[in-house]
């Protein structure tokens, strides 16, 4: 039925491909310490490539501090719909070089998959948007705002500054956040619900400064004994969350096989799970915690002493559902109930960022649906993820009532935040001719 996009977006793939390469070159990653300079460099480039490609208005959308967000528009023809479509520029931290096959801003092809930072997170986003656009030759059916984010890996703490500075560029009916993913390759899939996330930083502290381990041990403890106590309290026997008064949920009609967890998470033989209920529970309506960091003195380093003050990170997955301030305060709660041996809590940095439910009944769901089966010849599956995107809600409250889609180009083997980070180009493809026949669909219903 749509032969003709179809046609365009095969022989527009090499292109595109290009395109993803040339983008995961730029090095922009948007975490402390690296240099934001080359961040927004990048922006520049993409509103080039936004000026390049057609699109109107082609401009930063910047405030006083931060990264700046890349904005473009063609106007909705005839009174169509008009389309905001998100992505983020941002990536993440390579991590340890040793760990990639390749160099991770230096793009690879091999079987069938582009390799390289950013490549499926988020950057196959920004070129699977920009691919739909380019299918009907640069003139859509439908309007289209281009919102590509510039600190999505970094908490997006400019993006409702941004949205509210800017509030009269942006007209939305339709938003699409193309940070998504498929259940697999080859199967596409709409997420439905996304976890919330709560994390604190805290110091346990037992004695004023270290003492003779020999003097002093067996009577006093060290904050490290101390530290390790506390934070096993996080879990039950089974290793389930132990944190009282928390939102949790059963899915369902879906599963995934234990033996599929195990290859995707890399688990080392033996490793048991955690935790009771589906996979898929636990992952996308249930409630996890995980210890994210610790500060201790290294064992190279290490001497016959008391340990008087450790610090550490806990991070906790929130159940779609869960207020965010009720879950902080309960894991806050938690851990002062809990320090043992009269230790003393001070907590030194708290962040946040809400769950979401979607809805799936609307218009744009129907032809992305229709769109979907179409490109994919799968019928798109409906999934949870069990990691958030917490400015999903600040869209919600700017923009009520509009249908928000969160899809992508990602499968579970892309290795997102990880070495050897990759995009399946046939799935690349695939969604670009599903995006692009939506908005066919969407401007005819």
């Amino acid at each position: 039925m749509n032969d003709d996009l179809r046609a365009k977006v095969a022989a527009d793939l090499p292109r595109l491909t290009e395109l993803l390469g040339d983008l995961v070159r730029l090095p922009t990653v948007s975490a402390p310490g690296y240099d934001q300079a080359r961040v927004h460099d990048a922006a520049e480039a993409i509103v080039g490539i936004l000026d390049r490609a057609g699109f109107e208005n082609a401009q930063l959308l910047a405030l006083e501090e931060g990264n700046p967000a890349v904005f473009g528009e063609i106007p909705a023809p005839g009174g169509a719909p008009t389309l905001l479509l998100y992505a983020h520029y941002d990536v993440q931290p390579p991590g340890p070089a040793g760990e990639w096959s390749t160099d991770p801003f230096e793009p690879v092809e091999r079987g069938g998959r582009l390799y390289g930072r950013g490549v499926a997170d988020d950057k196959g986003g920004i070129v699977m948007h920009l691919g739909a656009v380019a299918a009907h030759d640069g003139r859509p059916p439908v309007g289209v705002q281009i919102f590509f984010e510039g600190e999505e890996e970094a908490g997006s703490q400019s993006l409702e500054g941004i949205l509210e500075r800017y509030s009269s560029l942006l007209s939305p009916d339709v938003i699409v956040i193309g940070d998504g993913g498929n259940w697999s390759v080859g199967v596409p899939a709409f997420i439905t619900s996304l976890r919330g996330i709560v994390g604190v930083s805290f110091e346990l502290r037992t004695l004023k400064e270290a003492v003779h381990s020999g003097s002093y041990g067996g009577v006093f403890p060290d904050a490290l004994t101390a530290m390790i106590r506390l934070l096993a309290t996080l879990h039950d026997e089974e290793g389930n969350v132990a944190i009282p008064g928390l939102v949790s949920d059963e899915v369902g009609g879906i599963d995934v096989p234990e033996a599929l967890a195990r290859e995707l998470a890399g688990c080392v033989d033996g490793l048991e799970q955690i935790g009771t209920g589906s996979i898929p529970s636990r992952i996308w309506t249930r409630p996890a915690v995980s210890i994210l960091a610790l500060d201790a003195p290294p064992v190279s380093e290490a001497i016959n002493q008391l340990v008087p003050v450790a610090r550490a990170k806990v991070s906790l997955r929130t159940a779609p559902g869960q207020d965010t301030n009720d879950a902080r305060e309960a894991l806050k709660a938690h851990l002062v109930a809990n320090a043992p041996w009269g230790t003393r809590l001070e907590f030194f940095h708290e962040e946040q960022g809400d769950a979401t439910s979607l809805d799936m009944n609307t218009f744009a769901v129907e032809a992305w649906t229709e769109a979907f089966e179409e490109a994919f010849g799968k019928e798109p599956v409906h999934m949870g993820a069990g990691g958030s995107i917490p400015f999903i809600s600040t869209f919600s409250e700017m923009y009520p009532g509009v249908p928000i889609l969160v899809i992508g180009t990602s499968d579970p083997t892309s290795s997102y935040h990880a070495p050897n980070e990759s995009q399946d180009l046939a799935d690349l493809g695939r969604a670009v001719l599903s995006e692009a026949i939506a908005f066919r669909l969407i401007a005819e219903s």
